[in-house]
């Protein structure tokens, strides 16, 4: 999540502190564009990902709001790589720490919580649309109690190309983000390897007489279960190098190691990237991605305002033939009220 200090200091503005040279120094200047580029990339890869949810409509049921509430929480997180550079000790530092934190853990959260939601569907086979507010409640709430300790424990200052948690701090880098992180890494690959392994129990167990509807849930349970098996491993990959490059910095404070450090710049911003990545866009979803379907979804959304209404019958006065002004005599077979009792053929044209 952070790197070790380095770049302008408020005591020397033309020193790169990490490497202890000048602030022109080939490796400050790789590192410094290497997070610039990584950052905006994401923060891109974010936009994109809400205009797809936006355009094919992904934010229905309850699995894609989800998707839906990881992808803002990536693009705000990206946001947080962007805001600055090396600012010296003060408000807008610990904003930065804080904002950088809070977002970090809500998608780290929102990941978590998909996770348990495909649990509960697919191997205890219950529904959860009830839970989406508690779902929001531990998405939101369990970042912010986080990002606000070591705000008010004053451990939030300089910490390299953003500000985050300084090097003073060792024990609350690791404790706050680090140990959580990949103990809650290992618990997903243990709760991804029990879906795969039921879904695919439960795929070879049917069988019989053919069932449309058996079929379409069996086809729809083996899409559903794909992309799993790359999540952990790309989650995984882009938390290694952070955390190899801290317990170096941790060993050796004085002897930071250039290529570690580049690869912490790199991989740390993708974090919520690579996640709103794995889970929102499906093989269905980039077949609608060609050029065609993007015009059509384009043309559906801000040009068709057509909308089909489900129609619940209410209560019927029956009045008089008289009363409504026509006679026996009137040739009309418009149907004038509506009765859930009447068949088909009995409602007129």
């Amino acid at each position: 999540m952070e790197i070790k200090r380095f770049g302008q200091s408020s005591n020397d503005s033309s020193r790169c502190t990490l490497f202890n040279t000048d602030s022109d120094d080939y490796r400050c200047v790789v590192i410094l564009t290497v997070k610039r580029a990584t950052a905006t990339f994401s923060l891109i890869g974010c936009l994109f990902m809400l205009f797809v949810i936006w355009l094919l409509r992904r934010y229905h049921s309850l699995a894609q709001k989800m998707i839906l509430s990881l992808t803002v929480a990536a693009f705000f997180d990206s946001i947080a790589y962007v805001m600055g550079e090396d600012h010296p000790e003060g408000r807008l530092c610990n904003f930065q720490a804080w904002w950088l934190t809070y977002f970090d853990w809500s998608a780290l959260a929102w990941v978590c919580l998909i996770t348990l939601n495909l649990y509960l569907n697919l191997v205890k086979e219950m529904r959860t649309d009830q839970y989406q507010i508690p779902y929001h409640v531990l998405a939101w709430g369990v970042p912010l109690l986080m990002s606000c300790m070591p705000l008010f424990g004053g451990f939030y200052g300089p910490a390299g190309a953003w500000c985050w948690i300084t090097e003073e701090h060792v024990a609350w880098r690791f404790g706050i983000w680090y140990v959580p992180l990949f103990t809650l890494i290992v618990l997903m690959m243990i709760c991804y390897a029990r879906i795969i392994y039921v879904a695919n129990k439960r795929m070879q167990s049917w069988f019989g007489t053919f069932n449309p509807e058996r079929e379409r849930r069996k086809v729809s349970l083996a899409e559903e279960i794909k992309p799993l098996k790359w999540y952990p491993s790309v989650y995984l990959l882009v938390s290694l190098f952070p955390l190899i490059n801290r317990l170096h910095n941790a060993f050796y404070p004085r002897d930071p190691v250039f290529s570690l450090t580049v690869l912490h710049v790199f991989s740390a911003p993708l974090h919520g990237l690579a996640n709103a990545f794995v889970f929102g866009l499906d093989r269905d979803t980039w077949g609608q991605l060609s050029l065609t379907g993007i015009q059509l979804a384009l043309h559906s959304r801000l040009c068709d305002r057509t909308q089909i209404r489900e129609y619940h019958p209410g209560p019927v006065r029956y009045m008089p033939a008289d009363e409504m002004g026509f006679s026996d005599s009137d040739d009309d077979t418009n149907v004038l009220f509506f009765s859930p009792d009447m068949a088909l053929k009995d409602r007129g044209p």
